[in-house]
């Protein structure tokens, strides 16, 4: 019996014997005999796709010489037959595996739906790779091998469409492969969205969906195919994609006292570009400016306004990455952080796909260069970027498109309306001359304005002649616009000591956004209480802003130039360090959640002033507004050669990070503590660092990486048993994520028994929660039962309240599965009661989810529904992954109580 197969690299057997021809032109021949096995060849047509149209000698000859070495390597001269006219192939059809796949298909045509799956699937499985692989034949090459190919691509769609349609996930992987080997077949990119979406993927859907657009329209100059685009649309449509169509209103407060620009916001409106460039020197106004058009274009955009301050020249820290101005953006459009692309690329495609289709204000402000705002751009049509710099970004107008809008000196007119916005009319109208002489010596810069008029406000019983003369002595005449720090330090030197000394900590050294009264305290090295006084001076004198209560900023020039009165500020710095990191601390500890201890940070340094928190909902709005701050000090301290610091730091940011979703926050802050703790030298501080990064990363499904990381961890802890246990209690909560639950209880019970081992009864009592919760998982409920109940006496006992909670959710687990929903419903009460008080949306989710199924069970639907409707309320907040984790849960239930969940959430149960 003889077998070909040609799809793939030629594979030959003769009686079950592998047989190896040799390269060349037997190989050739030999795949268009089997193309037609059992079927006559004609010489000529044999002569013409082994050797082309050009062959040299008589062809017949060829063929005849050529055959005979062909049955003399198979071995069996009755393998080829000679025939009138030509040769035949003495092997069944179906021993040729491009022939089966071709019958495979035809009969998958003619069959019903589930019939039809099954000669697909038994089609593609002869696949190998590409067909005809190692053989040299034109004929083959341009007519064999691309029809066999088009049939597979086609049995590709169609086995995902039947796929999608009888509820089974196509494989995205194997689609993706495809798509990127044929990158213009827009039906298969089509495929592979859909697989994607039904994988619960809609984000890297929607990556994928911008770079099709992308690649057609550089190659093709088309737009995507009607298909492409519904498709595209109905990921936008569903809600999986991203949660609630989120509508933010991100625009910053207009200035108050705004004058003088009436001309330049007709000029911008007038036409209006979808980029806007708004250039000048620093100190113009561009800022006021843009936020001032903004908000009254704002109705222009129903789909609502971005804003970022990308900080191009904050000399205190780095401009802003775009990588990170994405971020936000995304967090502000609703999009959950499990949706997030891992890579800068692919979160850029995210935000373009959102936006396509939207009408919506994007508004970068302070922006460096071309590089900082191009990956901020929208894709389509349709949405309002208002960009600000110092630079004229040559290349955002000429690549892009932008208009640029040069904004220039304020018109004396201009200046005078603006100084009276800021003093009064009358306050002007009664010294004309001193107010002309401070237009004229401000040089129509708006900021210069806005100090002098401060000055002049803090004083209103001081004549205008007088303040005046005092600017005249002090500065002469203003060149131009950039003798602006003149203005400055004729502001500054009438500071008192404190206030001037206050200025240039927080301006010049402070490394976030704004800072607080005990950051400025803690900057300074005394009490809160003292810097109180000169806060209010700097603010009144216009050299910081209270943007929000008690939390201050200044223009960048401002900041610019503390900078350069600062001779040296480490001790400062290092101080600043130590406020956040022991207030972070203090945050931390109230919102619980740290399975491993308390935070040894010792006592803060002399001078520090640290927050002090009422109580949870506090400490999470102080994190919530000092995040990115954080990072930043989480940087300064790394520079500074702080690492127990770094280590400290990071640790008090896991569990908000986590908790918030911002999980990729959360994987560099690690990042960060591993690279702080291998410079320590601290083993311990190592194994925790890894095994904090490990637990990140599985949150964004980077489970090989979590793993190498659990292994670096355990490497560390050879030496420390306690290390090992918390090592191996995260590795059973990465299995568990994985969905790999045997493991995870694997893992789970070497920490239990290094617990066990070191007498730690709560590392002991959260091992026996897992071990529970998984034995449950895997079926057996009454070992659940039991360990459940035993973790709980030692929660109770050790007052871990935070995990009693999950003790008492896993108990209530049980019974239900056990088929007594009565028995759950006051264990799963109670678990809720607790998870509110502790604020984990998922857990209550998830608890009123499971209530309702003991409710529908018992025979109470309008309770069943009520905490349904609740449910699905958190759930739409929380995210698709979490929704599709309770249905999950449901179903290993009863699937018939996951669908009536789903059903409640559309109203229709």
């Amino acid at each position: 019996m003889l077998t070909v197969e040609l799809l793939g690299p030629l594979r030959v057997t003769v009686a079950g014997r592998a047989v190896e021809l040799p390269a060349g032109r037997l190989r050739a021949l030999l795949a268009v005999l089997a193309m037609s096995a059992g079927r006559t060849v004609p010489a000529d047509r044999l002569a013409t796709a082994v050797w082309g149209t050009d062959a040299r000698g008589d062809p017949r000859a060829n063929v005849r010489t050529n055959v005979k070495r062909l049955r003399r390597a198979l071995g069996d001269d009755q393998l080829v037959v000679a025939r009138p006219g030509g040769y035949l192939l003495a092997a069944e059809p179906d021993h040729v595996d491009a022939l089966r796949f071709g019958r495979l298909l035809d009969e998958a045509a003619a069959r019903d739906r589930e019939a039809e799956r099954s000669r697909l699937a038994a089609a593609l499985a002869l696949w190998r790779g590409t067909p005809c692989d190692g053989i040299r034949s034109d004929w083959l090459e341009q007519t064999v091998v691309p029809a066999l190919q088009e049939r597979y691509l086609t049995a590709w769609e169609r086995r995902v469409e039947l796929d999608l349609a009888s509820g089974t996930q196509p494989d995205p992987a194997r689609l993706a492969e495809l798509a990127d080997e044929h990158p213009l077949r827009e039906s298969l990119w089509a495929c592979l969205l859909r697989a994607l979406a039904s994988a619960g993927r809609p984000a890297e859907a929607l990556e994928r969906y911008e770079t099709i657009r992308r690649r057609l329209s550089a190659e093709l100059g088309a737009d995507p195919s009607p298909e492409l685009r519904q498709v595209h649309a109905d990921l936008l449509a569903d809600g999986d994609a991203f949660d609630g169509h989120a509508v933010p209103r991100q625009l910053p407060a207009a200035a108050g006292g705004f004058a003088g620009r009436e001309a330049a916001l007709a000029a911008l409106n007038e036409p209006m570009s979808p980029i806007t460039l708004i250039t000048g020197t620093a100190g113009i106004g561009k800022t006021t400016l843009a936020v001032q058009w903004a908000h009254r274009v704002a109705d222009r955009f129903p789909d609502g306004q971005l804003s970022i301050d990308l900080r191009g020249y904050d000399p205190s820290g780095g401009p802003v990455r775009p990588a990170a101005a994405i971020r936000e953006f995304l967090d502000a459009l609703g999009v959950p952080p499990q949706r997030i692309p891992d890579t800068p690329a692919a979160q850029s495609g995210l935000y373009r796909s959102l936006l396509a289709g939207r009408r919506m204000l994007v508004l970068l402000d302070n922006a460096r260069d071309v590089g900082q705002v191009v990956p901020l751009l929208p894709g389509t049509p349709g949405c309002l970027v208002i960009v600000t710099s110092r630079d004229q970004l040559t290349g955002l107008v000429m690549t892009y498109g932008a208009r640029p809008f040069t904004l220039g000196l304020l018109a004396p007119d201009e200046a005078r309306r603006l100084l009276a916005a800021r003093l009064g009319q009358h306050r002007i109208a009664a010294e004309p001359a001193a107010a002309e002489e401070i237009v004229r010596r401000c040089d129509g810069l708006p900021l210069a304005l806005a100090i002098i008029a401060a000055r002049a406000a803090i004083h209103p019983a001081h004549p205008l002649a007088a303040l005046a003369a005092e600017l005249r002595d002090a500065l002469g005449a203003m060149e131009n616009a950039a003798d602006i720090r003149a203005i400055f330090s004729w502001s500054y030197e009438t500071l008192g000591d404190a206030a001037a000394r206050l200025f240039r900590l927080v301006a010049g050294l402070h490394p976030g956004p704004d800072a607080t009264v005990a950051a400025a305290a803690s900057l300074a090295g005394v009490p809160a209480s003292r810097v109180r006084a000169p806060l209010a001076e700097l603010t009144r004198a216009n050299l910081l802003i209270e943007h929000a209560p008690g939390r201050y900023t200044c223009h960048d020039l401002l900041r610019a130039y503390a900078a350069e009165l600062c001779q040296t500020g480490d001790t400062a710095r290092r101080r600043l360090v130590d406020h956040y990191v022991h207030t972070a601390c203090a945050a931390r500890r109230l919102l619980g959640g740290d399975i491993e201890g308390d935070i040894e940070t010792g006592a803060p340094v002399p001078g520090v002033s640290v927050t002090n928190f009422a109580g949870r909902d506090e400490a999470t709005a102080w994190f919530t507004a000092e995040h990115t701050t954080l990072l930043a000090v989480l940087k300064l301290a790394a520079d500074l050669g702080m690492d127990r610091q770094v280590c400290e730091l990071a640790r008090a940011l896991f569990v908000f990070l986590h908790g918030r979703g911002r999980w990729h926050d959360r994987a560099e802050t690690q990042r960060a503590a591993v690279t702080a703790a291998q410079r320590l030298g601290d083993p311990a501080q190592q194994s925790r660092a890894y095994r904090d990064l490990a637990f990140a990363l599985a949150d964004l499904g980077r489970f090989d990486e979590a793993h190498r990381n659990l292994g670096a961890a355990l490497e560390r802890a050879r030496d420390d048993l306690a290390g090992q246990a918390w090592t191996y209690y995260r590795r059973d909560l990465v299995y568990a994520i994985q969905g790999r639950d045997a493991d995870a209880l694997h893992a789970a019970r070497r920490a239990h028994d290094l617990f066990e081992q070191l007498g730690d009864q709560y590392g002991q009592a959260i091992a026996l929660t897992d071990l529970g919760w998984l034995h449950g998982r895997l079926g057996d409920h009454a070992q659940a039962l039991e360990l459940c109940e035993r973790a709980l006496i030692l929660h109770q006992k050790l007052g871990n309240l935070a995990y009693e909670a999950h003790t008492w959710s896993c108990l209530a687990d049980t019974s239900l599965h056990l088929g007594d929903a009565t028995g759950a419903i006051p264990r799963y009460r109670h678990a809720l009661d607790m998870f509110r008080e502790f604020d984990d949306p998922y857990a209550e989710a998830s608890t009123l989810a499971h209530l309702g199924a003991c409710h529908h069970l018992t025979g109470d639907h309008a309770a069943a529904r009520e905490h349904w409707r609740r449910a699905h309320t958190l759930l739409g907040v929380l995210g698709s992954t979490a929704a599709d984790q309770v249905y999950a849960q449901l179903a290993i239930v009863n699937d018939s109580l996951a669908d009536a969940f789903r059903h409640a959430r559309d109203g229709t149960r």
